[in-house]
This record gives C-alpha cells, structure tokens and sequence, in this order.
C-alpha cells in the first residue's frame, strides 16, 4: 500500500490537492492504517482511470 505521499507523487499533484480531494470525497479510495492513510496502488489506477475524459 502506497503513503499519502506516494500516490500524490504518483498522480503527479501536491500532498495539499489530494488531501482536498479526499475532503471532497471525490479522490481515490483510502484505507486507514493506524493513524495513517494508505491507498492500494490498483484502486488509484482504477480511480484515474475513471477520471479519463472521453473525447
């Protein structure tokens, strides 16, 4: 499982944007582990695959 940190270095954004964007509810999925975030590397692929804009 992936830190906060990675999967925004992963999507390319801020550890800032992806916090609001879990704020929103609109971000990938996450699993509290302890006191941490984590997300599963495939469901943040499957996310950013949802966020394709079809031409």
């Amino acid at each position: 499982m992936w830190t906060h940190e990675e999967t925004a270095t992963y999507l390319g954004v801020e550890p800032q944007t992806l916090y609001f964007l879990n704020h929103k509810g609109t971000g990938p999925r996450r699993y509290k582990v302890g006191k941490y975030c984590r997300y599963r590397p495939a469901e943040v692929d499957a996310w950013l695959e949802s966020q394709c804009a079809d031409r």
